[in-house]
């Protein structure tokens, strides 16, 4: 028996505003990043000695924009929720780093530019993680079901997000609380600041992987497999542009590039399959 489209969960009018606000939000910080990588002095909210480290944290904003704005678009709840977790740790994680080395960052910088992007930074890090809460839970009070999982995901792909969180979590939790120690293992050299930046990247992006395998269905990950595409996408374009920086000695390096094209599969796959099982649904059928 089929749902009707008023028996699913929809996607609240609050949970669609903040995922559309971060969107743009991180897409701008993507720029600081990722285009202006060897100007964080005056264009960021801290200076970033390594442009590969810039370059990394600009290309994870930018993934980060394609799955928020790609989830804010979905009208039933299941489908567009695979963003909001790992959304909500990420911003709360990044807060603490944020007032751990506080320190470090341009707050009282002479440039107006440099201190209104660096308070903009500290604002929108202690806004965005209670409010989305207060969403989340206002989501989770309202009435509907999700819809029935239509495809779910093959076996190989499910272990291979499964093996990514597996290695991302424990990693993102080791340069969180062990910057020093963990970033000897790492393909470049890392700040303890930088360090727990990318820790709290990984952490989400392990937290997506495993709400991904959860979820066990290729329409409801769609907009994680489009963010692993542009993250791994941009990734190498990164390291393409900063090898320099890469330890090519270490085998940790190209456990970091395997890492990255395993994930570049992975998104492309899962966005294939996604398409391709909402073109083979029938109008009536199609919860958006």
């Amino acid at each position: 028996m089929t749902q009707a489209p008023t028996d699913i969960r929809r996607t609240t009018a609050g949970i669609r505003c903040i995922l559309v606000v971060a969107s743009i939000l991180v897409f701008l910080v993507g720029v600081q990043l990722f285009v202006l990588t060897e100007m964080t002095d005056v264009f960021f909210a801290w200076t970033i000695s390594s442009p590969l480290t810039a370059a990394f944290l600009g290309a994870a904003y930018w993934a980060s924009c394609t799955m928020e704005f790609t989830a804010s678009r979905q009208g039933n709840w299941a489908g567009a929720r695979i963003a909001v977790p790992a959304v909500l740790v990420f911003t709360g994680v990044t807060l603490g780093v944020t007032i751990l080395h506080i320190d470090l960052f341009h707050l009282d910088s002479p440039s107006a530019l440099t201190g209104f992007l660096t308070w903009a930074w500290l604002f929108v890090y202690a806004v965005v993680p209670p409010v989305m809460t207060l969403l989340l839970v206002r989501q989770m009070r309202t009435h509907g079901a999700d819809p029935r999982r239509g495809a779910a995901l093959s076996g190989w792909f499910r272990t291979l997000l499964t093996t990514h969180a597996g290695l991302l979590i424990p990693v993102g939790v080791a340069l969180l609380l062990m910057p020093e120690v963990t970033g000897r293992i790492w393909p470049w050299t890392l700040t303890p600041l930088a360090g727990r930046a990318i820790g709290a990247w990984l952490l989400g992006l392990g937290i997506a992987a495993i709400h991904a395998v959860h979820e066990n269905d290729w329409q409801r990950i769609r907009p994680a497999t489009m963010s692993y595409i542009v993250f791994a996408g941009l990734q190498l374009v990164a390291v393409a542009r900063y090898p320099g920086e890469l330890d090519w000695a270490a085998p940790h390096t190209w456990v970091y590039l395997f890492f990255l094209l395993s994930a570049l599969l992975a998104g492309g796959h899962g966005w294939w399959q996604a398409t391709q099982y909402v073109a083979s649904i029938p109008p009536r059928q199609h919860f958006p």
